[in-house]
């Protein structure tokens, strides 16, 4: 491994004949990088710092069948603050999406509810 100072800038890397052209760009792509971690790390800093918001309205949501091909009849209605029994336990709201001419909700939209379910799909050599 080589470690170096071109131009000013620490340089470490396992080539020693990068283009200089290469090197600034991948200078400017770390430097980016950097920029990314540290706006992150601010909006990470906001949210912790968000005062409490305006309560939220009690909603009422109908629960349907464990087994989906138990029809769509609700079996039971749960209250939005039955949802939250613990301090630590967390909400997810999924919202599929459908076109107005699909019969399937859209590929992209339930692939993360897929996963979650099965995890991912297996990978397939080329």
């Amino acid at each position: 491994m080589v470690n170096t100072i071109v131009d000013g800038t620490f340089r470490q890397t396992n080539l020693t004949n990068e283009s200089f052209e290469y090197l600034a760009k991948r200078e400017e792509l770390r430097l980016a990088e950097i920029e990314l971690m540290r706006q992150r790390e601010r909006v990470a800093e906001l949210h912790r710092h968000l005062p409490t918001g305006a309560p939220i309205q009690d909603y009422a949501f109908e629960e349907g069948p464990r087994d989906l091909n138990g029809g769509d009849a609700p079996v039971r209605t749960v209250r939005l603050r039955e949802l939250f029994t613990k301090p630590n336990r967390s909400l997810v709201i999924y919202h599929l999406m459908y076109g107005k001419r699909q019969t399937k909700a859209c590929p992209m939209c339930s692939l993360a509810r897929r996963h979650e379910r099965r995890g991912p799909p297996p990978r397939s050599e080329p």
